[in-house]
């Protein structure tokens, strides 16, 4: 019996391993695609500043959910670095967004 338990554990633990290595490269890949959802703020709030007023709701929810999502990746007990990095420009160019627009 132990010997079945040592052979399906290497097998186990490669796939184990590379689970944990696609994860980690999809968290990296999405956090590459929230920042660049968050670096288009940068033209609205060029209009904002233009005078081509954008809503303010969008922006406003964006920055409440960056913060939030930040605050979970930080405040576990192994911080979630794709999350929070993900999600700190948010917190900034949101409320960029939502300031230029008032």
């Amino acid at each position: 019996m132990s010997e079945s338990h040592q052979t399906l554990q290497p097998d186990t633990t490669t796939e184990v391993d590379a689970l944990r290595r696609s994860t980690i490269m999809i968290g990296w890949v999405a956090t590459a695609a929230s920042v660049s959802m968050y670096i288009a703020y940068i033209d609205q709030i060029s209009r904002n500043l233009d005078g081509l007023k954008g809503s303010t709701i969008q922006p406003a929810a964006a920055f409440v959910a960056a913060t939030l999502w930040t605050l979970y990746g930080a405040l576990r007990a192994k911080w979630d670095l794709p999350l929070v990095w993900a999600n700190v420009p948010g917190i900034f160019l949101a409320a960029a967004a939502f300031i230029t627009a008032l």
